[in-house]
């Protein structure tokens, strides 16, 4: 099946076996979206997880907003663990984050990001691991890029914009420091026999990629979410027929 297509025939997704889905993430796991009309963020109420839960799987959502895999793996509980069930992994977008007001105040010095990336990666891979253990089946979600010109806006608002530039170099450089993340995420899958549901390629693949991300520049909008879903819904038609 073309990656992307949608799946309308419900009662095949529905023909796969699934004990359970235990999905940890951070606010796109949670179907985050950014509400312009009440300048707030806000669930969407199309996410992947709801839908998943309307058409008969039982969803686990442990995703939270601002959450790094770091903070994932430190709650990650064997009381959580649902052996024989999918456990749907999605972090990298605030892992690779800055503090950007100490990146304004002080453009002339190194910033690390949350999460270092070797720290993700080792963390990211013993995630992996542990739910390996209790015998789930890991799928790991490559996050979907960022738009550089919408998050610079975003992350510089009451800050100073051109010093944050200063340390950058140039506004895109958010947008490659990222995209190390998200490739390491399709790395660890590739390399751990992982299911892997790549976000990034299925966002960069869309004609109106724009249109896909919130004015924060970061988060899926609504289309975004609807996206997510039929990537989603894809994978589930393509076990069905095996």
């Amino acid at each position: 099946m073309e990656s992307g297509a949608s799946v309308n025939n419900d009662c095949e997704v529905r023909s796969v076996r699934i004990e359970s889905v235990s999905i940890w993430g951070d606010s796109i796991g949670k179907g985050i979206v950014y509400d312009e009309e009440r300048s707030r963020y806000a669930i969407c109420r199309d996410n992947y997880a709801l839908r998943l839960r309307q058409i008969g799987f039982p969803v686990e959502n442990h995703s939270m907003m601002g959450f790094t895999v770091c903070q994932a793996i430190e709650r990650l509980d064997e009381r959580d663990m649902r052996p024989g069930g999918v456990a749907a992994i999605e972090f990298g977008g605030n892992d690779c984050d800055l503090d950007w007001k100490a990146v304004s105040e002080s453009p002339d010095v190194y910033h690390e990001a949350r999460t270092p990336l070797n720290v993700f990666k080792d963390t990211l891979a013993s995630m992996v691991k542990r739910v390996q253990a209790f015998d789930m089946r890991p799928v790991l979600v490559v996050p979907p890029p960022i738009d550089a010109e919408k998050y610079f806006l975003w992350i510089s608002k009451n800050l100073n914009p051109k010093a944050i530039l200063k340390y950058l170099g140039d506004v895109h450089h958010i947008y490659r420091w990222q995209e190390r993340y998200a490739l390491a995420v399709a790395e660890i899958g590739s390399r751990l026999n992982c299911t892997v549901i790549n976000l990034r390629d299925a966002f960069l693949a869309a004609r109106d990629f724009k249109s896909l991300l919130c004015v924060d520049g970061i988060h899926p909008s609504g289309k975004g979410h609807e996206l997510i879903w039929r990537e989603v819904n894809a994978l589930i038609a393509a076990a069905a027929m095996q």
